[in-house]
């Protein structure tokens, strides 16, 4: 099956990444991603909601921390704003095959 793919103005292909996981772990809860992303794909979360007591990269001084967590996947254009303007470089993004 082949990948999601678009035409540029200018004719070249492009070929749409979407965000596929976003590491909570190394989120700052800054909001980047949250205020240029043009189709409302993440949501601020309680970080003790996300991460477990059983997670080595839990601080329990972080504990009312907020971070960013992908509330529709879906609604994904593929733009990779998202990691553009992420400081940690939280979100991972890969090209997707054309629904059937």
């Amino acid at each position: 099956m082949s990948n999601i793919t678009g035409i540029t103005r200018g004719g070249s292909e492009w070929v749409p990444a979407f965000v596929t996981e976003l590491n909570q772990a190394t989120c700052i809860g800054c909001g980047r991603c949250y205020k240029v992303c043009p189709r409302s794909v993440f949501e601020l979360v309680d970080r003790s909601e996300v991460m477990g007591d059983d997670d080595d990269s839990y601080d329990e001084d972080d504990d009312n921390m907020m971070v960013m967590a992908i509330s529709n996947a879906l609604d994904c254009i593929g733009c990779q704003a998202c990691a553009k303007v992420c400081p940690k470089n939280c979100h991972t993004h890969s090209p997707q095959p054309v629904a059937a």
